[in-house]
């Protein structure tokens, strides 16, 4: 499980690790009964504190995403397939507010975001033989 930590952007620790794994789950990268690593692994990968990690695991618990099992750890549920698509639009469309809010303070009109979004699109997007 790939996650990363960014002391500095203003949001809480836990709720970084929820929408990360959120994010796994919504994309298909962590599957159903795919296990989390256990509290104390990844607080110590991550060089955080493990109530951190707990509360994250708690509240992805409470969202129905995970299930903490005694003999299987904390494993991806079925009942996190469903909420795929609308995790993806709520992860988007916080990364799309913040971008827009920016955009506004730089002066930028919606539709040169637009623009910029449509050229990085073009430049990120892998040829047909690139395939």
């Amino acid at each position: 499980m790939d996650i990363h930590i960014s002391q500095g952007d203003g949001v809480p620790i836990y709720l970084q690790i929820v929408n990360q794994v959120k994010y796994l789950v919504a994309s298909g990268r962590l599957a159903v009964g795919d296990e989390l690593p256990t509290i104390r692994a990844l607080a110590e990968r991550l060089v955080i504190n493990p109530n951190t990690v707990a509360r994250a695991y708690r509240e992805l618990e409470s969202a129905g995403i995970v299930a903490a099992r005694r003999s299987a750890g904390t494993v991806v549920t079925d009942t996190g397939s469903p909420l795929a698509r609308r995790e993806c639009v709520n992860i988007l469309t916080e990364r799309v507010d913040a971008l827009l809010a920016e955009a506004r303070q730089m002066n930028f009109e919606t539709e040169d975001v637009l623009d910029l979004i449509r050229r990085r699109d073009r430049a990120i997007r892998p040829r047909p033989e690139e395939k």
